[in-house]
């Protein structure tokens, strides 16, 4: 028993011993971390303070081009297609030749009307003579009432008959013009339908020949939505003039470095209760003619008035889930996480609806190497330029969050 109790005596003393030198080793280790943390240089970051900036707000919408003037060419008159007088693509003026359809039916009928109307109006001078002959010897009683009463209708009917004849003449003559058919507009014609040698029916449905689309400008046609409608045409806009005035701009789909500036044709009568929307229509100007009738793409229409907003980077801009946030550095040179609600997007920056104030300094770059409570060392950010803070691209599509 004794020596039972001296071998747990020695374990005892064993284990004590073995517990002092691990729990001085932890500590001296611990010292050492808490020794080179403070050591530690902070992390260099990027920030930018944020200031009200003036800015314009712009809402986009889907919209298609359309012709100014869009002609589609059918034949008023039958016939074999004996010329076409354009190439495929051609610009055309109006008036231009573009198509002859054998004219020498309606040339035949023109010289057969022009003689049936010299005809006529020989009969009218010869009767003419005769009532003018009656009346003559009617004072002299050498012929009856009777006769000068036959004698003037006959005047008058020779009369009509060349009248009709005229008409016909006419007719024949506007055949024969119709036999050559020219563009009724100025710009792009398309390709020729029916070519040479074709026989053309002017019955119910004619063929379309051809089509000619303007160039002179362009129209683009799409749908706003009620409450931007309100918000940005009825709030600063009254009359069609005024509506006028509100600016509008056109990019096409992969080409949105270029801008074409044009303004508001007019706007719909009504809003559509089903979709909620108002149709409307700006022209631009094609003088390029880049802009093709048919194509899809994106027109921007101007807020009504500038207003003041914050804006920070898309890049400063991190995700917990579904919430949006930043980092901020605070007065002691620290990170500090702030939670934040985003409005529209504007170029590569958004507009801040909640979560930060006016001078907060925000990282923009080297937020994946900080963490709350760390100490940085903050670098501001070159400042936006003075156009891009006049004016601002606010995508109507944009979630706001």
């Amino acid at each position: 028993m004794k020596i039972f109790i001296s071998i747990l005596i020695v374990v005892l003393l064993v284990a004590g011993v073995g517990a002092g030198f691990y729990f001085h080793n932890a500590s001296a280790q611990t010292a050492a971390a808490t020794a080179a943390a403070a050591a530690r240089p902070p992390t260099p970051v990027v920030v930018t303070t944020l200031q009200p900036r003036k800015i314009r707000l712009w809402s986009e919408f889907s919209g298609r081009l359309h012709a100014i003037d869009y002609a589609e060419i059918r034949p008023q008159v039958s016939g074999t297609i004996t010329d076409i007088k354009f190439n495929d693509g051609q610009m055309v003026k109006q008036g231009d030749l573009l198509f002859v359809i054998d004219p020498r039916p309606y040339e035949d009928a023109v010289e057969r009307d022009q003689a049936a109307l010299t005809s006529a109006q020989s009969k009218v001078t010869l009767a003419k003579i005769q009532s003018q002959r009656y009346a003559g010897l009617i004072a002299t009683h050498s012929v009856s009432q009777d006769e000068l009463d036959s004698i003037t209708d006959a005047d008058r009917t020779a009369e009509a008959n060349a009248e009709n004849a005229e008409a016909v003449l006419k007719n024949a003559k506007l055949d024969l013009e119709h036999a050559y058919v020219t563009a009724p507009i100025s710009g792009r014609v398309s390709r020729a339908e029916l070519t040479q040698g074709n026989l053309i029916q002017t019955l119910i449905g004619a063929p379309i020949v051809t089509t000619i689309v303007s160039q002179d400008g362009i129209y683009a046609d799409f749908d706003v939505d009620e409450q931007t409608y309100i918000q940005t045409v009825r709030s600063a806009a009254r009359d069609s003039a005024s509506e006028q005035k509100v600016p509008v701009q056109l990019v096409l789909q992969g080409d949105t470095g270029h801008v074409y500036d044009g303004f508001i044709e007019s706007f719909d009568n009504r809003i559509d209760s089903a979709s909620g929307t108002i149709r409307a229509r700006a022209k631009f100007a094609n003088a390029d003619q880049a802009l093709v009738p048919g194509m899809f793409v994106t027109v921007r229409l101007a807020g009504s008035q500038e207003h003041t907003a914050l804006l920070i980077p898309e890049r400063a801009i991190a995700a917990d889930q579904s919430k949006k946030f930043v980092f901020v550095v605070d007065a002691s040179g620290k990170v500090a996480y702030r939670a934040i609600e985003l409005g529209r997007a504007v170029r590569e920056q958004r507009v801040v609806e909640k979560g930060l104030q006016p001078g907060d300094r925000v990282i923009v770059d080297g937020i994946q190497h900080v963490r709350p409570g760390a100490a940085v060392a903050a670098t501001e950010a070159p400042a936006p330029s003075d156009d891009a803070a006049a004016t601002a691209l606010a995508q109507e599509n944009a979630p706001k969050r």
